[in-house]
Formats: C-alpha cells, structure tokens, sequence
C-alpha cells in the first residue's frame, strides 16, 4: 500500500504569504496616496478629507489582495 501524501492546503499557503502591515506602516501609506490624489490634480480644488477616503479605500483593497 502506498500512502498519500498530504497536500498543504491552498488557504494555509495563502496566510503564509500575507503581508504584516502595522497600522503606522497602513497610515503611512494612505497619506502617501491621499497625497498623490492630490497631486494628480496639482493640488488645485478638490478636498483632502475626500482624497484621505479615497486613499483608504485604495489601499485597504490593495492590502486584502496581499
């Protein structure tokens, strides 16, 4: 008889490979992108309260993908 081996589970292999991100490393990042939000539009108009919730939005999709 021949044993089967066991295969790692893809869900196991999956959370091996996140990425640790610490809240200031998350914070650090936002403000990074709010400040490329803003940038984009040569910081003329728009709303830093808007590109900080925009810049969550983008990098907490960015992190769940990770």
């Amino acid at each position: 008889m021949s044993a089967k081996k066991s295969q790692p589970s893809t869900k196991k292999s999956a959370e091996a490979s996140r990425i640790t991100v610490t809240p200031e490393q998350r914070g650090q990042m936002i403000a990074e992108a709010a400040y490329y939000q803003a940038e984009r539009r040569h910081f003329e108009g728009g709303d830093p309260i808007q590109d900080w919730l925009a810049a969550e939005t983008e990098i907490y999709g960015l992190l769940q993908r990770t």
